[in-house]
């Protein structure tokens, strides 16, 4: 395996880690609202996830790991959705036991983790990592029946940034000693980072625009949501090229996301001359912040090239919030996952284009984070 394949994997580990994540908790969640359409259209994207990771374990760390990692992943999930299931029907006793066996599987998934890493990693490290993992996900599962929206959503972000993160953990601890190095350099440690950060950017989009359609209650808290990763966002660009970029970066991106949102309401509420103003608003966006990092990138990527790939960003988010408006939940979960591919192809790009001296400014533990977002979105709703 070559070291750039190494790399490459490595990311793709933290990204299926982070959407499993995610998928999870949006499984939960529809299993507690009785969503039974969504529940379907979830529960087969997050089998796509668990099949997924599988191959790339295989490929990473060979056919007899990933054949071991297999049923007991798929087994995690499984209780995970049956402990949604015992929160919606209020039954201690199926609640009870969906804790058993998640405890259980914790310990055979943190176990087959140190022992493939052949020391590297700590039996008790390991089962730390996974015992919050699950706990991120279950606790989210009782905030969110209890409707604290606000203390689900949290721990959604927490969940899909601690999962993300496991990914480099597994990667650092069971690739050899040359592919471990190449995840220290700086343009992959960029490359990760931006990727963690955007393809959050694009899901949080994707669950702020299906509660505008919906009109359900989660609808501030979501948008709040939205608000943290902007701010990690805009911390990421301060960090990187300076406060005033960061400045001008905010005041590109905040309305980007109002305008998505914007449009997604408009889609629900059957007004074509709203979608219109939306998808003019995100043109303006793709060309303005194009031209403000253009300098940052130089020859490696064109203005023209940047703005193509953040149009592109931009319709698919479009496409997903008319396939949801149109309870086409299959095609906006298939849409929800070319997008969130789409994110780290697009962080490749600019962490390429940035360079490694861009690069080198990235601290060890990634962006301080503490900047604004999406100002208007809740007071306009």
């Amino acid at each position: 395996m070559s070291r750039a394949t190494a790399a490459d994997l490595a990311v793709r580990l933290q990204a299926l880690l982070g959407q499993h994540s995610m998928l999870a908790a949006d499984l939960m969640r529809s299993r507690i609202r009785g969503d039974d359409n969504f529940v379907q259209a979830a529960d087969a994207a997050l089998g796509e996830n668990t099949d997924a990771m599988t191959d790339l374990i295989g490929r990473l760390f060979g056919a007899a790991t990933a054949k071991k990692f297999a049923p007991m992943w798929s087994e995690h999930v499984v209780e995970l959705v049956a402990y949604a299931a015992a929160v919606a029907d209020q039954d201690a006793a199926a609640l009870a036991h969906a804790r058993e066996e998640l405890i259980e599987y914790e310990e055979e998934l943190a176990d087959f983790f140190a022992g493939a890493s052949q020391g590297r990693l700590s039996s008790a490290a390991a089962r730390g990592a996974v015992l919050m993992h699950v706990n991120h996900l279950t606790m989210q599962a009782d905030a969110y029946a209890a409707r604290d929206y606000a203390t689900a959503d949290r721990l959604y972000r927490e969940s899909y940034q601690h999962t993300y993160d496991l990914g480099l953990t597994l990667a650092l601890a069971l690739l050899p000693a040359r592919d471990r190095a190449t995840l220290r350099e700086p343009i992959w440690r960029l490359r990760s980072q931006l990727g963690k950060l955007l393809a959050e950017h694009a899901v949080l989009v994707q669950d702020v625009t299906r509660a505008a359609v919906t009109n359900t209650p989660d609808f501030d808290a979501a948008a709040a949501m939205i608000n943290g990763n902007t701010r990690d966002l805009a911390a990421a660009i301060d960090t990187l090229f300076g406060a005033p970029v960061a400045k001008r970066f905010q005041a590109l991106w905040a309305p980007h996301v109002e305008q998505l949102v914007a449009y997604a309401g408009a889609t629900a509420a059957g007004q074509p001359a709203r979608q219109q103003q939306a998808r003019a608003a995100l043109q303006e966006f793709e060309r303005g912040l194009a031209a403000l990092l253009a300098p940052a990138i130089g020859g490696r990527m064109t203005p023209a090239g940047l703005s193509a790939a953040l149009h592109e960003h931009d319709l698919l988010l479009l496409r997903h919030a008319d396939a949801y408006a149109a309870k086409d939940y299959r095609g906006a979960h298939n849409i929800a996952d070319q997008t969130y591919e789409h994110m780290f192809e697009l962080a490749r790009r600019l962490a390429d284009g940035f360079g490694a001296e861009v690069a080198a400014r990235l601290p060890r533990g990634g962006p301080d984070t503490g900047r604004g977002g999406l100002a208007d979105v809740v007071e306009n709703r």
